[in-house]
C-alpha cells in the first residue's frame, strides 16, 4: 500500500516532511558557507534574512530569504503534487512550525515572515501576490519592515476570501501563521507602540525575517 492510498499516512508524511523541510537553518547555513561565522552570534541572534543583512553581505541576506520562502513553498508543492490540497496545506503548516522552531538548533527559529509568502504563493499565488503588494505599500509608506510584515500577515486571511481563493483549511493556515508571526514580532510591536522601531535603513531595521 502506497501513502497515497493511505489518507492518514499521506497526512502524517505531510507534517514531518513539511516540519522537517522547515526546519533547514537557511540564514545558519549561508552565513557559514558565506566566510561569517554563526549568525547566532551577530546582532539580534536571529537566523533569518535581516539579521544575516546585519553582517554587510547583501547576498547572504538574498540567499537566506530565498531559501527560506523556498523552502515553504516546496513543503507545500510537494505534498500537493504526491498526495492532496488537504495534505499541501497541511504541509506549509508544518513547514512554518518548522522554520520558527526547528529541531536542529533546540526550537529556536527565525520569525517566519519570508516563508509564510512562500506558503503563500504556493497555496494560492493570487494571494501571495496580494500580501506581497500589501507588504511593499506598507514599508514605502511607514518605512517599518516589521509592520510592514504584520500587515501583510493580519490580511492574509482577507485576501483568501476576497480573492475567491478560500477554504476552511486555508484559512485556518493563514490565521494560524498570522497568530504566530505576531506572538515571535512581540519585541517589535512593544519597540512600535514606544516609537523606538528602527526603520528601514536605518541601524537594526526592525528585523522580521
Amino acid at each position: 500500500m502506497s501513502l497515497a492510498d493511505s489518507p492518514a499516512l499521506a497526512i502524517a508524511a505531510s507534517l514531518v516532511g513539511g516540519y522537517l523541510l522547515g526546519s533547514i537553518p537557511c540564514g545558519l547555513i549561508a552565513a557559514r558557507l558565506g566566510g561569517v561565522g554563526d549568525i547566532r552570534k551577530v546582532g539580534s541572534g536571529n537566523i533569518g534574512a535581516t539579521n544575516v543583512l546585519r553582517t554587510g553581505r547583501r547576498d547572504l541576506a538574498l540567499i537566506t530569504v530565498l531559501g527560506d520562502a523556498g523552502k515553504g513553498a516546496a513543503a507545500v508543492l510537494i505534498a500537493g503534487a504526491l498526495f492532496s490540497p488537504l495534505c499541501a496545506v497541511l504541509s506549509g503548516g508544518a513547514a512554518f512550525l518548522g522554520h520558527l522552531f526547528p529541531v536542529w538548533l533546540g526550537f529556536k527559529g527565525g520569525k517566519g515572515v519570508a516563508t509564510f509568502f512562500g506558503i503563500l504563493f504556493a497555496v494560492a499565488w493570487p494571494v501571495g501576490l496580494a500580501a506581497g503588494a500589501t507588504w511593499i505599500v506598507m514599508a514605502l509608506i511607514f518605512r517599518f519592515s516589521s509592520a510592514a510584515s504584520l500587515t501583510a500577515a493580519a490580511l492574509a486571511p482577507v485576501w483568501f476570501v476576497l480573492l475567491r481563493q478560500a477554504t476552511p483549511e486555508r484559512i485556518a493556515l493563514a490565521i494560524g501563521m498570522a497568530l504566530l508571526i505576531f506572538v515571535r514580532h512581540d519585541a517589535n510591536i512593544r519597540r512600535l507602540l514606544r516609537g523606538e522601531e528602527p526603520r528601514i535603513g536605518a541601524a537594526g531595521g526592525g528585523a522580521t525575517a
